[in-house]
Order: structure tokens, then C-alpha cells, then sequence
């Protein structure tokens, strides 16, 4: 996997926390999707959670709580 730029998605006081933590949700969706549907992929479902957060098909949203911090 390359590294990605990440500062379109850390902006707006998106902080990493909660981009590890929108990654790894995503990445446990797609796998078990994956499982469901029986779907063998050469991809991990990191880098494809990863992708889809960085090309905004997904977007992250922090709880009132932490969002001005």
C-alpha cells in the first residue's frame, strides 16, 4: 500500500483517532460483506476502506462532544 495524502480527509478538525477508527469500521464492514457475499478480493479491506474515504464515497462524523477539541 502507498502512502496517501491525508489532508483532504483531516480537515475540519477531523482528528486522526477518528480516522483510524472510520478506517477500521469500514474495513470490518467490507470483509464481512465480502464473507457474505462469498467475494475473493486481492485488495485488503484496509486499503479499500482507506480509498473510499479519501475519494469521498464515505465521510466521517465526529459527535458534538469532540468535534470543537
Amino acid at each position: 500500500m502507498l502512502n496517501q495524502d491525508l489532508s483532504k480527509v483531516l480537515t475540519g478538525h477531523i482528528s486522526r483517532y477518528s480516522l483510524v477508527t472510520a478506517t477500521a469500521k469500514l474495513a470490518r464492514e467490507i470483509s464481512d460483506k465480502n464473507l457474505e457475499d462469498k467475494v475473493i478480493t486481492t485488495e485488503k479491506p484496509v486499503s479499500d476502506a482507506l480509498d473510499k474515504l479519501l475519494d469521498g464515497s464515505y465521510k466521517i462524523v465526529e459527535p458534538d462532544e469532540i468535534a470543537h477539541i
